[in-house]
């Protein structure tokens, strides 16, 4: 059952605060989980989201929304990650997201995310404006968190690095629709492919310009 809190959300200023976060992660016994998302706008591959529960005693430097890092620093800090914190990623693929719509299956796969954490978490912070329909845990949603708030960059950058990834190995079973380079966003590049060749699996049959490439 979601738990709502909204009476007692935690503040969070308009950028990380070290010493604050690590002030509310105490008053948790440091259980403090971030969840994040990446690939809800993509026609193609899954949403990936991701679960993190930092250990504040050792910070990766330069944590901060994963759109605002160059990839190299991604993959570095991602490293760093899942070597000093709880981390657990979880997808919902494009059948499940045609199935369900992307924002049902991206609050499930966040759910997922949640309870797949080997450490379980005492409150969980959100990024957007919904608390995922069966979260265990209290918690809020962080509108713009990725950018307030160190754990849920962790989980941006988690799910961003393992989603990039999952693109570039799907390129390799797909070739010719140039996913290892735009990750299946919708470029003109990814819009020419799908009117030569038509969609694949791996599309998301119910976003608007894989339908219309399909001709339905």
């Amino acid at each position: 059952m979601t738990v709502s809190l909204s009476l007692f959300d935690l503040p969070f200023p308009d950028s990380p605060d070290p010493a604050l976060e690590r002030k509310h992660a105490a008053s948790f016994d440091g259980l403090l989980c971030g969840v994040d998302e990446a690939g809800r706008g993509p026609w193609a591959g899954p949403v990936v989201t991701a679960a993190v529960i930092l250990d504040y005693k050792r910070l990766p430097v330069g944590l901060d929304d994963s759109k605002k890092l160059t990839e190299a620093k991604r993959e570095q800090l991602f490293e760093e990650i899942v070597t000093s914190a709880h981390v657990c990623a979880a997808s919902a693929s494009p059948a499940t997201i045609d199935r369900l719509n992307i924002r049902t299956a991206t609050l499930t796969a966040m759910v997922r995310a949640v309870n797949g954490l080997a450490c379980v978490p005492n409150y969980v912070l959100i990024d957007g404006r919904d608390v995922p329909p069966g979260l265990k845990q209290p918690g809020q949603a962080l509108v713009k968190g990725d950018g307030r708030c160190l754990c849920v960059a962790a989980a941006s950058i988690v799910a961003k690095v393992t989603r990039d990834r999952m693109m570039i190995e799907l390129e390799k079973h797909v070739p010719g629709y140039g996913l290892a380079q735009h990750k299946g966003y919708g470029v003109p590049q990814h819009q020419v492919a799908l009117q030569k060749l038509g969609p694949t699996p791996h599309h998301r049959m119910s976003f608007k310009p894989v339908r219309l490439a399909a001709g339905n």
